[in-house]
């Protein structure tokens, strides 16, 4: 995962661009990964551990209902890039297991994207005990952080919109 974090912060660079995170299931996790990376201090905004579903409404935003949910991966995304004045950003909700509280199978886990202005979502079903379906988490938002920041230029314009 160390070179994951230093490709990103490699192109992050690159491109100065600007990096913020939501965090739930991975609980800081990502955050924690991503402050040991070169020169995080000028590219890594930080992030919102958002564990309890009350936090994810409030603060992140995230609309009445489920918050492990499509929409509620949106809206953490979008949120937290607003509140870190952030080029790109990476929302994650899910439930690792065993004992899942929401209706939704162990190892569901839904990805926000964020690109300046640009909104967009990614669904997994890991397997595997809680803390492989943690590391599967954090190693796939280690790998979206990497494609936002590689098709991402500073030219571009902030603009609303979803895909």
């Amino acid at each position: 995962m160390h070179e994951r974090c230093e490709q990103l912060a490699e192109l992050v660079g690159r491109h100065e661009l600007t990096v913020a995170t939501a965090e739930s299931l991975t609980a800081g996790n990502l955050a924690s990964h991503l402050g040991r990376a070169t020169a995080s201090g000028d590219w890594y905004c930080g992030g919102v551990v958002a564990y309890r579903k009350e936090v994810k409404h409030a603060v992140l935003h995230a609309p009445p209902g489920p918050v492990v949910s499509e929409d509620a991966a949106r809206a953490m995304a979008k949120s937290v890039a607003e509140l870190m004045d952030a080029h790109v950003a990476l929302a994650v909700t899910g439930e690792a297991g065993p004992q899942c509280q929401e209706d939704v199978p162990p190892g569901t886990v839904w990805f926000g994207m964020y690109r300046r202005g640009e909104v967009w979502t990614e669904h997994h079903v890991f397997d595997g005990e809680p803390e492989s379906v943690l590391a599967q988490t954090i190693g796939r938002s280690l790998d979206l952080l990497l494609e936002l920041a590689d098709n991402s230029r500073t030219s571009d314009t902030r603009s609303e919109g979803t895909r």
